[in-house]
């Protein structure tokens, strides 16, 4: 993308030690990179560099040249040849030698480069993005699609770019235009173009839009209020006739607001407030309320070289005071073209996060309620083919047509840069998962998966499981909240609630099931079934707790609710202390439990209960004859146990 769409300085001087003939060429070279012709001045600096008359003054400019030209395995090369004077580099040139790199997809050496960058400076937003996602290339594979990007039949062999929808037109900027040359690039200046909606879906009849808007300097990326009353666009500081510079001599860009009148056409041309001469604001976008712009500025607090920015739009129409969005968002590079849906996703271009090359498309999903509850915000690169590596700026999309717009200027295009087109693909996901046993991790042969809509507690699809336990629901919602509720014999129900994310990917859910119903047979242990693993005392003491009485009201339910089950109450303790006062606390303990439960309603008859003290530990942890052992808190657990053995239920016994 040509920098006339982001205008910014960069202010370098030339020193150069060559012969006179080459100092001649050099000063023309000078005047022309002050006045940013860069085309006429990689000519130069090329010509001379190739007679082997180099310095890191020279590698620079011409790499720069090349580099904001966009000729990026041209910028690569002279990068490279920079990074061979071993001479102390500003790490910027680290940054643009891997930015160059990625455009002509060599990742792994702009990797190393950027690791580089990443060392220099440590506080630097673009090389911590960096290092914290070292594999990035994976990770915008996973979110890449695959569907047709199609370029638009209206583009030209000069740069097209940054569309908006207006009513059935496709209102965009272009360079067709004729008249005076821009000295950048060598091209008309910019102006607003509409497209006409044909019946087949595809766009043509472009005109130029109105004389009030267009001037004789740039005009580009426009925005519409809600009810399309009031369009707000980008245009060069030319306001009734007057063309303001900065105190650098370079005329920055500004936003301007135009009203619709009677009779169709925009007039009432104004200059927003916070416009100014000392700086560039541009590329509106307006939320689907009404309430918010969105735009690129370098105005003071500007973390990068452009960063975005929020206003205000009262309910007069007029704009409050602009907000830099932070960190979350904007880096020390560019931050641009914002665009903001009718679901409040903000999506903007960027190259100091990690991409593919050059500008990327980045996403940040609902935004609008995440600023709003100041919750922590997710940047995702939407991945190719939106991105490619090359510059991909200019996203826009129409969630009620399906209809998607953006700006490349990647290899195959007509021109310098190109719109294209693609259509929303439809967003379905899939759940996956397998039910097992908690206990044995085994598959559930015969387990009924239902699932549900979360809102409605609809059920909209059930399956029963094989052999492996697994299953599967297809051609699921996006952003829809769904219940999966498991039910299996002799097991307890159990609901998974998941909602499905923006983009298509496929979900995971791993279910266990406790067991609900269990055979109880004589000698079973109902601490086991129950999980009561203890019955807690106070220390040195033996009257129940309030605590315990939860897991005795467990074994008291299922003595009343089989009256011929008899129990073995069993205590035991851990070695520490001596045998003999282990075993006359644990006695007491017992038939402390025991005479709860007589106390409850059960019968005398059917409960017998003994201390065993120490003498039954489960492991290797005992303490005598030293009362020491090398057994940590929890071996020693192991061995402080309550059991309820089952001595006999209907008739059968548990043999002695």
């Amino acid at each position: 993308m040509k920098t006339h769409k982001i205008i910014y300085i960069l202010a370098l001087s030339l020193v150069f030690s060559s012969g006179y003939a080459q100092k001649g060429k050099i000063r023309q070279a000078t005047k022309e990179y002050d006045n940013l012709a860069y085309l006429k001045t990689s000519e130069i600096l090329l010509e001379v560099a190739e007679k082997g008359f180099t310095s890191v003054d020279l590698l620079q400019k011409l790499a720069n040249s090349f580099y904001f030209n966009n000729q990026m395995e041209e910028a690569s090369k002279w990068y490279g040849e920079l990074m061979t004077m071993n001479e102390n580099i500003d790490p910027e040139y680290y940054f643009r030698y891997a930015q160059a790199l990625k455009s002509v997809e060599n990742y792994t050496e702009s990797d190393k480069w950027m690791k580089k960058f990443a060392d220099s400076d440590r506080g630097d937003l673009r090389g911590r993005a960096f290092s914290s996602t070292v594999d990035y290339l994976s990770m915008i594979d996973e979110v890449s699609r695959e569907f047709d990007v199609v370029n638009l039949d209206i583009n030209t062999d000069v740069s097209d770019f940054g569309t908006t929808q207006y009513q059935d037109q496709l209102i965009f900027a272009s360079s067709r235009g004729g008249g005076k040359e821009y000295q950048w690039n060598e091209q008309p200046y910019l102006d607003l173009f509409s497209a006409e909606k044909q019946e087949n879906g595809t766009y043509g009849s472009v005109e130029k839009l109105d004389s009030d808007i267009n001037t004789k300097y740039h005009e580009s990326t426009v925005a519409f209020t809600p009810d399309d009353q009031v369009m707000y666009f980008t245009r060069n500081n030319y306001f009734k006739k007057k063309y303001k510079k900065d105190e650098d001599g370079t005329n920055r860009l500004k936003l301007f607001r135009a009203t619709l009148n009677e009779d169709g056409n925009w007039d009432n041309v104004e200059s927003v407030h916070f416009n100014s001469d000392d700086y560039s604001v541009a590329h509106p976008t307006i939320n689907v309320e009404g309430t918010k712009m969105y735009f690129a500025s370098d105005m003071e607090g500007t973390l990068g070289l452009s960063d975005i920015f929020e206003v205000d739009i009262n309910e007069d129409g007029s704009l409050g005071d602009p907000v830099n969005l932070g960190p979350s968002l904007n880096t020390e590079a560019q931050e641009t073209f914002p665009f903001i849906n009718s679901e409040g996703d903000l999506y903007f271009s960027s190259n100091g996060f990690n991409g593919l090359g050059g500008l990327d498309v980045f996403v940040i999903r609902d935004f609008k309620n995440k600023r709003e509850l100041n919750q922590p915000m997710a940047l995702d690169n939407v991945g190719r083919p939106i991105n490619s590596s090359m510059d991909d700026f200019g996203y826009y999309e129409n969630l009620g047509t399906k209809e998607g717009f953006f700006t490349s200027n990647r290899e195959g295009g007509k021109g310098d840069d190109d719109i294209y087109s693609f259509i929303i693909p439809e967003c379905e996901q899939e759940v996956e998962g397998i039910v097992r046993d908690q206990d044995t991790q085994e598959p559930i042969v015969g387990a009924k998966v239902i699932l549900l809509d979360a809102e409605t507690n609809k059920e909209l699809n059930q399956q029963i499981v094989g052999t492996d336990g697994a299953y599967k629901f297809e051609n699921l919602e996006c952003e829809k909240e769904y219940l999966i509720r498991i039910e299996a014999d002799t097991y307890a129900t159990v609901e998974e609630r998941f909602t499905t994310p923006k983009r298509q990917q496929k979900l995971e859910i791993k279910t266990l099931l406790e067991k609900d119903e269990i055979e109880l047979e004589p000698c079973a242990d109902l601490a086991k079934l129950l999980d009561i693993p203890i019955i807690y005392f106070d220390l040195d003491k033996f009257n129940i707790r309030r605590d315990a009485e939860l897991d005795l009201q467990k074994v008291l339910a299922v003595l009343n609710k089989y009256p011929t089950m008899t129990i073995d109450i069993r205590s035991h303790t851990d070695c520490r202390a001596t045998a003999a006062y282990n075993e006359r606390l644990s006695e007491n303990r017992a038939q402390s439990t025991r005479q709860y439960l007589i106390d409850n309603g059960v019968a005398a008859d059917r409960l017998t209960a003994k201390g065993y003290g120490e003498s039954r530990l489960v492991n290797d942890c005992g303490c005598e004859p030293t009362n020491d052992s090398n057994c940590s808190e929890a071996e020693h657990q192991l061995n402080r146990r309550s059991e309820f053995i089952v001595t006999s239920i209907n008739g059968k016994k548990c043999p002695e």
